[in-house]
Parts: C-alpha cells; sequence; structure tokens
C-alpha cells in the first residue's frame, strides 16, 4: 500500500476549470485499486501555523502498489484532460508515504 498526499495550488480566477479536470481525474482513482481518502479545501480558519503557501485543496489518496498509481497517472481519459490541469494547477506537492 502506498500513499499520498498532494497539495496543489491554484492558478488565480481557475478553479471551475480545476474542478472540470477533478469531475475526471477523481472517478479514474478506483480504476486502478486507489481510493481517495481525504480531499480538503481549507480555508485560512484551517491553519493554526503555516511556513509554506496555504493550498487550494489537499488530497490524501491510496494504491494498493506503485505499479497502480503508475497505471493512474497513465489513463487515457484522464490524458485527454491534462491540459485542464496545466491550465490551473499553479504547481503541486506530491508525498509519498507508507503506513506505519
Amino acid at each position: 500500500m502506498i500513499y499520498l498526499t498532494q497539495l496543489i495550488y491554484i492558478n488565480e480566477g481557475q478553479e471551475g476549470v480545476f474542478h472540470q479536470f477533478e469531475d475526471i481525474a477523481i472517478p479514474a482513482i478506483s480504476k486502478y485499486n486507489g481510493r481517495l481518502l481525504i480531499r480538503v479545501r481549507p480555508d485560512i480558519h484551517s491553519f493554526i501555523e503555516n511556513h509554506i503557501d496555504r493550498p487550494y485543496e489537499i488530497h490524501l489518496i491510496e494504491f494498493d502498489t506503485e505499479q497502480d498509481f503508475e497505471n493512474f497517472k497513465q489513463d487515457e481519459e484522464r490524458k485527454k484532460f491534462l491540459h485542464l490541469k496545466d491550465q490551473s494547477v499553479k504547481t503541486s506537492l506530491l508525498i509519498k508515504g507508507t503506513k506505519l
């Protein structure tokens, strides 16, 4: 089992475009033995302390294997809509981990 935490930063005014991409990408996760465990859109009051920019969304996802995650990234339907991600996402930080 691998766990992925993603901090997602959006280009200003592109929230709707980002949501269009997520409407395609999130359902594809389950096709590759993955599960979206948490999807959070924190507001300013959710942060007690931060030394980096506040992300627009935070995702916690698990996949059974690293190969399942690689297969998800190569999903043909998802790849057709990567232009929406490119347009809307300024940057993201992906943190890989395992359960302790």
